[in-house]
């Protein structure tokens, strides 16, 4: 998967904070129909832009984000191979 395919943030931090805001979006968008009607639906279209798409893309990101660094996909000969990626060690 390439950069531009990735649904991965550059923080974990800033990925919970996308999801907090998209989640509590998508909430009180159906929570305020009572209150200010039909207009809170547009609530709905501030989550689609913080989760990138749908809850599943900020899942799949979220994935992506924590896995990010620690996880190398190679492949060769048509068979491709997700392993353990490979850290220096510091000598010490």
């Amino acid at each position: 998967m390439t950069e531009s395919e990735s649904f991965a943030s550059s923080s974990l931090s800033r990925h919970l904070g996308r999801g907090v805001m998209g989640f509590g979006a998508l909430i009180g968008s159906v929570a305020l129909i009572p209150v200010v009607g039909p207009v809170s639906l547009l609530l709905a279209a501030v989550a689609l832009f913080a989760f990138r798409g749908c809850p599943t893309c900020w899942a799949i990101g979220l994935v992506q984000t924590i896995s990010r660094g620690r996880l190398q996909r190679s492949c060769s000969d048509g068979v491709c191979e997700l392993k353990v990626a490979e850290h220096p060690r510091s000598s010490t």
